[in-house]
């Protein structure tokens, strides 16, 4: 059964980052508010790493942030979370892979193991929480500047790239704590307690009698 659940947080996190990647690389963090356009024929959408603009016909051009210092301060904190949680995501499958209990790789102990997996487990929970906080923070400021009567620019909404990012952290978080649930048990237990008895297999079963009773006292009494 643990086996399973292990497996199976194995799984998500790896579906996870597979998402967490297509997340971090989309252009389509969010897309230009079609309420106040007067044409629809074009389309204006924004990731972390370039901007980018479709007309009707198909035809897409992008172009890179050409600053880094000159891009807003969010912006600029949610490349760096991404990218912690790739490496953070990275990471965590290596370690989980090699703490599985159907992974064998030379004597490695039991214990070991189910501290690896809980490692594994741990990184997964923090890359999800780096890779929410960043695409809940980015939504956060495009709702902010949409409702904003005094924002002069263009007015954007959120984008398919965000909820490619929450559904990352939420499989990445929940992957996870299976990861976690599994050594839960295991590690609680003290380890004074983890022993146990075995007869002498070598020589059988080993009989002890008990001595002799001594003679009576009044056998040896000197008269």
């Amino acid at each position: 059964m643990a086996l399973c659940i292990q497996v199976l947080g194995l799984v998500l996190g790896i579906v996870s980052w597979c998402l967490q990647s297509s997340c971090t690389s989309s252009q389509m963090w969010k897309v230009r508010s079609q309420a106040e356009s007067v044409t629809t024929s074009s389309r204006q959408f924004e990731g972390l790493w370039m901007s980018c603009a479709a007309s009707a016909l198909g035809s897409i051009q992008c172009s890179r942030f050409k600053t880094v210092l000159g891009l807003p301060a969010h912006l600029q904190a949610c490349r760096a979370l991404m990218s912690l949680s790739l490496i953070l995501g990275l990471a965590s499958i290596v370690v989980s892979v090699l703490g599985l209990k159907c992974t064998k790789i030379g004597r490695t102990p039991e214990k070991l193991k189910e501290q690896m997996v809980l490692s594994g487990g741990v990184l997964f929970i923090l890359s999800g929480v780096f890779t929410l906080t960043a695409v809940s923070w980015y939504a956060a400021r495009v709702i902010n500047d949409f409702y904003d009567p005094f924002h002069g620019g263009l007015k954007f909404e959120l984008g398919t790239g965000l909820y490619l990012g929450w559904a990352a952290s939420s499989l990445a978080i929940l992957g996870g704590s299976l990861l976690c649930c599994t050594c839960r048990r295991s590690c609680s237990t003290p380890p004074d307690r983890q022993f146990s008895y075995y007869s002498n297999a070598g020589g059988g079963q080993s009989i002890y009698k008990a001595a002799p009773a001594a003679e009576s006292s009044g056998s040896n009494a000197y008269v």
